[in-house]
């Protein structure tokens, strides 16, 4: 079992997508890294994107995240800013300056291309990348996968472990973290606390936690200050400042106000993710807005709470996620849109009842209602955008974390559906779902609703 991290579930990047725009960037980087060795002898580059990378990647800004990667951006620290100026100039100029080999002709309507028909055999979303020198001889083609979540894989090489060495406390169940918590007499959080100080010092654990929440609050904030329309053909407005600016106009918060204001911040994450700014991916950018909402309402709302609440929260949340990971899947081209919302309202949820004082039980259920009521839910994006319903979809992904919570906290942490029986279900579900609802926008809204 490949050691996962939380912060491997939790990364922050730039939208739209997390597996249609930073696995292919970290892909094209990845592939243009190799290239050192012969980078005297490469002269053109060209590029292939299938499967759902091809349906839904002009939408999703695919084509653009793979110029940039070659030129050896990362998703990470890229600046949002710069990347419409950095793209006008390849697409201007006919060219990039490819990473270790330097300035190369590139025509992205020839030189990249997207095939509609073929699929790569490991991944629907598959991308191959070919490397010639002047006399046309192949000098490097290698096929890269984005798994969802913006994890890649190489070829048929084994997916990369992030993380050196087993944790002390390493699980690949909820029966299993359940027993070692008991056993050790840890929390969740605690017990995932102590594995990733099998990485790094407990300081760097809580600044790491701490640079996350402070990369959602910046993204909440931005997208409630921003007005305007989104990108794409289907000019959809930015409604979290009219939402915010309405509340607001009510006075001091109360109870009744709280789940409009969650409403309020789900959405300005994910039109800040369309709009591609930087978010968290959490563990997708397409779901990106469900646990910043959560947070944000743990903060505003829930009396007493506090910054070793957050962290709290998110190794909860984490501990989640990386079950799902393993067992399942968080790409919505392999899982349908439960595989990224229905996983990030399934996190939530968990880490919403550990900081509500739920036991490790009580917790567990809360993730398991979270997935229940998501199990079947497509991705169908209508333009290939990640806009609608996509945007809509957070808010009620995060509403609904909040509910699987208070559900939880009811009961004594007794069930009768377990969350690694949820888990398999929706995995399962993922495999007989039909490919026109997994990000293909083949079927669904992305076909019933017309696109102007």
């Amino acid at each position: 079992m490949a050691a996962i991290s939380i912060f491997d579930i939790f990364k922050i990047g730039i939208g739209p997508s997390s597996s249609h725009t930073v696995g292919p960037m970290k892909s094209a980087r990845a592939f243009a890294a190799e290239l050192q060795p012969v980078a005297d002898r490469v002269a053109t580059v060209s590029v292939t994107l299938y499967g759902s990378l091809a349906h839904t990647g002009k939408g999703h800004g695919t084509d653009s995240a793979i110029l940039l990667g070659l030129t050896g951006l990362q998703p990470d620290t890229i600046d949002p800013d710069a990347v419409a100026g950095l793209l006008r100039k390849i697409r201007g100029d006919r060219a990039l300056d490819l990473l270790h080999v330097g300035r190369i002709p590139f025509d992205p309507d020839k030189d990249l291309r997207f095939e509609f028909g073929d699929e790569l055999p490991r991944h629907t979303n598959g991308m191959r990348f070919v490397a010639r020198s002047a006399d046309g001889d192949v000098l490097a083609d290698q096929e890269y996968y984005s798994l969802g979540g913006g994890f890649i894989a190489r070829g048929n090489d084994p997916e990369p472990a992030a993380q050196k060495g087993e944790p002390p406390h390493s699980f690949d169940s909820a029966t299993s973290l359940l027993q070692q918590a008991s056993d050790n007499k840890l929390s969740i959080a605690e017990l995932v606390a102590l594995n990733e100080r099998h990485w790094r010092s407990a300081a760097e654990v809580d600044e790491c936690i701490d640079a996350l929440w402070s990369a959602m609050q910046s993204c909440i904030e931005r997208g409630l200050g921003t007005d305007g329309v989104l990108p794409g053909k289907l000019a959809v407005v930015r409604r979290a400042p009219k939402i915010q600016k309405r509340l607001q106009s009510r006075g001091e918060s109360s109870a009744f106000d709280a789940m409009e204001w969650v409403n309020a911040f789900a959405i300005a994450v994910n039109e800040e993710n369309a709009a591609g700014g930087r978010v968290v991916t959490s563990p997708t950018n397409g779901a990106a807005g469900i646990i910043p909402a959560v947070l944000m309402y743990y903060r505003r709302f829930v009396p007493n709470s506090t910054d070793g609440g957050v962290r709290v929260f998110l190794l909860t949340a984490g501990a989640i996620g990386i079950l799902y990971k393993i067992n399942a899947s968080i790409s919505g081209a392999e899982m349908g849109c439960q595989g990224e919302v229905g996983v990030a309202c399934s996190m939530a949820a968990a880490g919403l009842a550990a900081v509500f004082g739920g036991s490790n039980d009580q917790i567990e259920e809360a993730a398991e209602i979270g997935m229940e009521h998501n199990l079947g839910l497509t991705c169908d994006p209508v333009g290939g955008l990640v806009q609608i319903p996509c945007i809509e979809r957070n808010a009620m992904g995060a509403v609904k974390a909040i509910n699987a919570a208070m559900l939880a906290m009811h009961g004594d942490g007794t069930h009768k559906v377990s969350l690694d029986q949820v888990i398999a279900t929706m995995r399962q579900t993922g495999l007989d779902m039909s490919s026109i609802y997994k990000e293909t926008s083949k079927g669904g809204l992305a076909v019933n609703v017309p696109e102007c």
